[in-house]
């Protein structure tokens, strides 16, 4: 018998710190089943003591206080894979990439669930930074088609640091030139979200095979600007709601025909924020 699976995803901006601001407030009535999490910032022994009750999993940065991704839950997952595959990131240093990307599969009533968090680099333009940025990337376009194949039920959820549209950024114009809305970067999402097979022109000039991935939040909030997920902490941008789209739900097409709900959990004013990102919620009909 299929159920409603309420699953979530959040920069945390550090979970201990997010723990302190109210984060658990937020959970007792967000009624979420399985969230994930980037920015973690914490070793598993953390996690465990600051999100008491939930199942946890999750794989950290190599430095101390860096990146880290984790997957909690109400119920256990039945396997776990912690980065993209030696295939893909062959030649590129872990120090870039561990705490990044992790796979967790949920057995849900018959049903066999992918949920992967995911935490892209900012990048720098012109900098080793967009280096490792663009090395995730690529590896992030080289999994993704494989995992759909493997896993007809999948979801790639996180902070991804792209803005893929004009309508994703609202100062869009004074971005063009740096990280997190570089043509190049956006093409990249040309073709994960393009049609499965098709020769995708992206914004850049660059020519690549669709992936056929499903934005939830575009596809569910249609052409409207936003609605954003993380504000800059200058001025009054979160006041002002001149925010990014950069936290997503990329679903296989199988798992975007069970999507009932999505929302941005945008806190009602800036104060009591937990993070600098906003939860983004999405309901799914899962079960045989």
């Amino acid at each position: 018998m299929s159920r409603r699976v309420r699953i979530a995803s959040v920069n945390v901006n550090g979970i201990r710190a997010a723990v302190r601001n109210g984060m658990i407030e937020w959970l007792d009535g967000a009624d979420v089943d399985i969230m994930a999490l980037q920015e973690v910032r914490a070793t598993a022994e953390q996690l465990h003591a600051a999100l008491p009750g939930w199942q946890i999993v999750n794989d950290e940065a190599i430095a101390k206080g860096r990146a880290g991704v984790a997957v909690v839950s109400r119920m256990p997952a039945v396997a776990v894979r912690p980065v993209l595959g030696p295939e893909a990131l062959e030649g590129v240093d872990r120090t870039h990439w561990a705490g990044r990307w992790i796979e967790t599969d949920f057995e849900i009533d018959g049903e066999l669930l992918t949920v992967v968090s995911a935490y892209v680099h900012s990048g720098e333009a012109d900098t080793p930074k967009q280096d490792a940025k663009w090395a995730f990337l690529d590896a992030m376009e080289e999994r993704m088609p494989r995992l759909a194949a493997e896993r007809p039920l999948a979801v790639v959820m996180g902070d991804l640091n792209v803005g893929h549209r004009e309508l994703d950024i609202r100062n869009w114009k004074g971005n063009v030139k740096r990280a997190g809305f570089l043509p190049r970067e956006r093409a990249y999402f040309d073709r994960i979200l393009g049609e499965s097979g098709t020769q995708v022109t992206g914004v850049d000039g660059s020519v690549g095979t669709g992936l056929g991935w499903i934005d939830v939040g575009r596809r569910f909030h249609g052409e409207v600007d936003g609605p954003y997920s993380w504000w800059s902490s200058r001025g009054k941008a979160f006041d002002n709601d001149t925010g990014w789209r950069i936290d997503y739900h990329l679903v296989t097409p199988q798992l975007a025909e069970r999507v009932t709900d999505y929302r941005v959990a945008r806190a009602a004013s800036w104060d009591t924020r937990w993070s600098d990102h906003a939860p983004v919620v999405a309901d799914y009909t899962i079960g045989s």
